[in-house]
């Protein structure tokens, strides 16, 4: 099956579909390349006259005021793909990479680039075929455009650099010869709109943005598990709270826990006669604090998803004229990035919370660290350490990466945005609270066999068998390690909101559209 894709229509079901595991074969709709072909002629019309034209007869950054001879306008763009390949690190993975094909190609489809048909082509040619550029990770300041990983992209479609082709990393001319394609000859400007423009920032972040997606629902799922086994009250998610404050996603998750508590003999064995009067902020403030962290991740699926269409090189044509500007600039998706990553952090801390709340006998008013025979066995005292460490990282991990700055191109681009990093360390910071929320699914299904032969609610019992086909109760001490290990795939892969089994469009209300 072939996705075709509209130039700055790109919606988000369509970047989950190319995040996919196996993403689809892609194509550009055929209305764009009359601009793309207008705009091509532009530039080419720019070569043949004398004014000074950023990026087609001028030298780059700092030596924009020196003239390129005419003669040297095509060794001009190979030598700027070639001297800006100075990324390191780890190579970006392959996923992320190809969205990326995808976004510089419909980024520049859009027929604001100047650059010809034959270009665009060459990058979904290069995504179909399974062609995928080797990028290192770091070496991008998020400003001037990704330049260093969007050169190491671009190196394959002229026969250079490296790739990897079914599994295999080689040289970048012999993964073209052996997916049957050619390299291109690069025109004026188009080594320039190749490089410049925020696709790297942006792809990482809408890769994390659609993982955070999946860790939110399993989380609060988690949440709701915990609450059962702590026999905490539902009576903080009454709709009428969290109206008068109004704010949106606490509604929506207000509404998502009182639906998977719904059926519970658990619940309903201490309606009456519990003394607590109050639940810890943990249980009783998690519509608050995840309805916040939905909230965040909702504005930054809106700025993604407009990075994802946006047109951000330089120049750019309009209407017969070149015009300079700052587009490459990737402050929205560092700022959209940092928001994540703060939602990422609290998801886990609150976690971590009810981790901590579960293991005292004081609070949860279960055995002490959830072990029958406490002294003999520890039970889940070092698992909780564990959620601690990662929860702990995450602040570290969380501090905004937008705040920074360092001058670069001798203070010509003087500002930075850092976006890449800010997008970038969200990996991390999710396999960490993915690990966290497993380990609360743990914890919370053990509680849950201390209150055996009761059930919780049906859509939560599906959870726990779940949980229990990969994980057994712990009456003995255990490494749980591969039980973590295990569970944090299932988190990750979105297995946890399928095993409610039963629709609840409350909780599927969560998710982003």
């Amino acid at each position: 099956m072939t996705l075709t894709l509209v130039p700055g229509q790109l919606t988000l079901a369509q970047l989950r579909s190319l995040c996919s595991p196996t993403p689809p074969q892609v194509a550009i709709d055929p209305s764009c390349r009359e601009g793309i072909r207008a705009s091509a002629a532009l530039v080419k019309k720019a070569t043949e006259g004398d004014a000074a034209v950023y990026g087609v007869n001028t030298g780059f950054g700092k030596l924009a005021m020196k003239r390129i001879a005419r003669e040297d306008l095509a060794t001009l763009q190979l030598k700027l793909l070639r001297s800006h390949a100075v990324g390191v690190g780890e190579p970006m993975s392959e996923r992320v990479v190809r969205l990326i094909l995808v976004l510089k190609a419909t980024s520049l489809a859009r027929g604001y680039s100047g650059v010809r048909e034959e270009v665009v082509d060459a990058l979904i040619a290069l995504h179909n075929a399974g062609v995928v550029p080797v990028i290192p990770c770091q070496g991008s300041v998020g400003a001037s455009g990704d330049l260093a990983p969007l050169a190491h992209l671009c190196l394959p479609l002229i026969g250079e650099g490296e790739a990897f082709y079914q599994g295999q990393r080689m040289a970048g001319g012999d993964a073209l010869a052996r997916a049957g394609l050619k390299p291109i000859a690069l025109g004026a400007k188009e080594g320039l709109a190749l490089i410049n423009g925020t696709q790297v920032s942006a792809a990482l972040a809408i890769e994390a943005l659609l993982a955070t997606d999946r860790l939110f629902e399993a989380a609060v799922i988690s949440g709701a598990l915990t609450l059962d086994a702590a026999r905490g009250s539902d009576g903080p998610f009454d709709p009428r709270i969290h109206a008068v404050r109004g704010q949106p996603g606490q509604m929506d998750c207000a509404a998502a826990y009182r639906a998977l508590m719904v059926g519970s003999e658990i619940r309903a064995s201490h309606l009456e006669g519990d003394d607590r009067v109050q639940d810890p902020y943990c249980l009783r403030c998690q519509p608050q604090v995840m309805g916040a962290c939905l909230d965040q991740m909702r504005y930054a699926a809106q700025v993604l998803v407009r990075e994802a269409n946006a047109v951000t090189d330089n120049p750019l044509v309009f209407e017969g004229l070149m015009v300079s500007g700052g587009n490459f600039h990737a402050e929205p998706v560092a700022l959209a990035a940092d928001a994540l990553a703060v939602a990422i952090a609290e998801i886990g801390a609150i976690t971590e919370r009810r981790i901590a709340m579960l293991v005292d006998t004081v609070v949860s008013r279960l055995p002490p660290f959830l072990t029958p025979d406490p002294g003999l066995n520890s039970g889940f005292m070092i698992v909780h350490v564990t959620a601690a460490a990662l929860a702990s990282e995450n602040k570290s991990l969380a501090h905004p990466a937008s705040v920074d700055s360092l001058p670069t191109s001798a203070n010509q681009e003087d500002h930075v945005s850092m976006a890449t990093f800010a997008a970038r360390r969200l990996t991390p910071m999710l396999s960490n609270t993915a690990h966290i929320v497993a380990i609360e699914l743990l914890a919370a299904a053990q509680g849950i066999e201390f209150l055996r032969p009761l059930a919780s609610a049906p859509a939560l019992e599906g959870v726990m068998r779940l949980v229990r086909s990969v994980s057994p109760a712990m009456m003995q001490d255990r490494s749980l390690a591969r039980d973590m290990q295990a569970m944090q795939h299932l988190v990750a892969s979105g297995a946890i909101g399928d095993a409610t089994e039963t629709h609840i469009a409350e909780l599927h209300a969560l998710r982003l559209a």
